[in-house]
């Protein structure tokens, strides 16, 4: 038996292919993969090719495992996916600017992203650019002296509706969906690397861009602030 933290597994919905991929995490590579060309229709999705294509690779996985799956992430690639950049000025009354004001900058621009799209789910929180006093900073600092920070933060994420369809069907298997991710925004950052689309995606999950925002769940254990990059409540 193959033991649960050895393992991820990862379901790639797109119009022309549905792929899945049980992923040993140890040994970068994946123990298990199907893919299956398709023409899928996001706007109805499929529901019967996706259930077929489970049926037939869910248990064949979980046999390979000696156990259930109970957790997943689901990569989608789409035109339903929403890319939208938002900026934020603030003045800095502190004498520092540090990763704490940072946070409660993309804290806002969160706020302020959800206001407006209250329909979409974030995937991804990318900041493009990052300014202190007019200064661009290719990745987050901490402790710099200055009057004033800008932020312009991406947000890629996509409609409501549509995750609620996917994990509607994935509550058949008893399958939590842990992470929503956009697949042109992977292999777009890898484009210039010669990895799997597994490797790829492990890597983003596990803060290879470093500007990238990573939004946890709400829990009651108590965290530091800051790793290697935020980690944000969702």
């Amino acid at each position: 038996m193959i033991e649960e933290t050895d393992f991820e597994t990862y379901l790639n919905i797109s119009p022309d292919k549905l792929g899945i991929y049980l992923f040993e995490t140890n040994k970068s590579k994946n123990l298990y993969e199907k893919e299956i060309v398709i023409n899928n229709n996001f706007d109805s999705l499929e529901l019967d090719v996706l259930i077929n294509f489970l049926d037939d690779n869910i248990f064949k996985i979980e046999k390979l495992i000696g156990k259930f799956i109970e957790n997943i992430y689901i990569v989608i690639e789409g035109k339903e996916i929403s890319n939208l950049e938002i900026g934020i000025k603030k003045k800095n009354y502190d004498k520092n600017i540090n990763l704490k004001n940072l946070e409660i900058a993309i804290v806002e621009l969160k706020d302020l992203f959800r206001k407006g799209n209250y329909d979409q789910k974030i995937m991804h929180v990318l900041i493009v650019n990052y300014l202190i006093d007019n200064i661009s900073y290719k990745s987050l600092v901490d402790n710099v002296s200055a009057n004033n920070i800008c932020l312009e933060v991406k947000f890629i994420s996509i409609p409501n509706n549509l995750a609620l369809k996917i994990e509607k069907i994935l509550e058949k298997y008893q399958i939590k969906i842990i992470k929503y991710l956009d697949a042109e925004y992977i292999k777009n950052f890898f484009k210039n690397d010669n990895l799997d689309f597994s490797q790829m995606v492990f890597k983003i999950l596990n803060g290879q861009n470093i500007n990238e925002v990573n939004l946890i769940p709400k829990s009651p254990e108590k965290k530091g602030f800051f790793e290697k990059f935020f980690q944000l409540f969702s």
